[in-house]
């Protein structure tokens, strides 16, 4: 099957035979495929390594073919992006939240939308914490797995924001007494459902929220950037 000008992202890249590489893309149309770019690493490379960076938006030409697809043209759509810093490592995080959770050709138009977003938001100095909030919760309602966030599960009552609540992935919040080690106030899980962005000790608790869901989705696996946020001494 021929593809044509798909709005895409590379994700990662890596070494292929001799002169090519082996890409992980987020296409708007398609989900995240697998790409061999041929050629790109020689001398005289028929397409540029540079216009395969991650976080660039590009238009991609594809003939897919299986599992892979073999890309043809490629073309740069607007400025690069530059991530410094903390930004870089969080759109490093984004990126291997896309690849873990998400299939091959299973396609998420509302996924690649956020995504295009988030990579904005942090290039332009939004706050970190609170956009990967943001992005975490997004990306979870795009591929299926949204997260019920105004409702006690056991009664159906409306969250209390001053009372405190446990979130059982395959269930939802549940009251808590303040004391569980999994506590959350209710105002905190309000302020993600509503996107208003809570306070230093909200952030920290819809982090800690967020990996544990996270990890029940990973079947109890861990993420590579968690590692590197925790070396590197980031709160994020």
């Amino acid at each position: 099957m021929r593809i044509e000008q798909q709005p895409a992202y590379v994700l990662h890249a890596r070494p292929y035979r001799e002169t090519s590489l082996l890409l992980e893309c987020l296409t708007r149309e398609h989900g995240r495929l697998g790409v061999i770019a041929r050629g790109v690493r020689g001398e005289k490379a028929r397409l540029r390594r540079a216009q395969l960076e991650p976080f660039q938006s590009v238009a991609m030409d594809l003939l897919l073919r299986g599992e892979l697809a073999t890309l043809t043209a490629v073309e740069p759509v607007g400025v690069p992006l530059r991530m410094i810093g903390d930004a870089a490592l969080a759109s490093l995080y984004l990126n291997e939240l896309v690849v873990r959770l998400t299939e091959r050709q299973d396609p998420f138009p509302g996924l690649f939308d956020v995504y295009a977003k988030t990579l904005v938001q942090l290039a332009t100095g939004e706050p970190l914490a609170w956009t990967l909030r943001r992005f975490e919760r997004d990306l979870l309602e795009a591929i299926g797995y949204g997260l019920q966030l105004e409702y006690d599960s056991e009664n159906g009552e409306p969250l209390e924001s001053d009372g405190h609540y446990r979130y059982l992935v395959d269930q939802g919040a549940v009251r808590s007494v303040a004391s569980h080690a999994r506590a959350i106030r209710g105002s905190d899980l309000l302020a993600l459902q509503r996107d208003q962005m809570p306070d230093n000790t909200g952030l920290r608790a819809l982090r800690d929220l967020m990996r544990e869901i996270i990890r029940f989705h990973l079947g109890g696996g861990e993420l590579r950037a968690w590692r590197v946020l925790a070396m590197t001494g980031s709160r994020r």
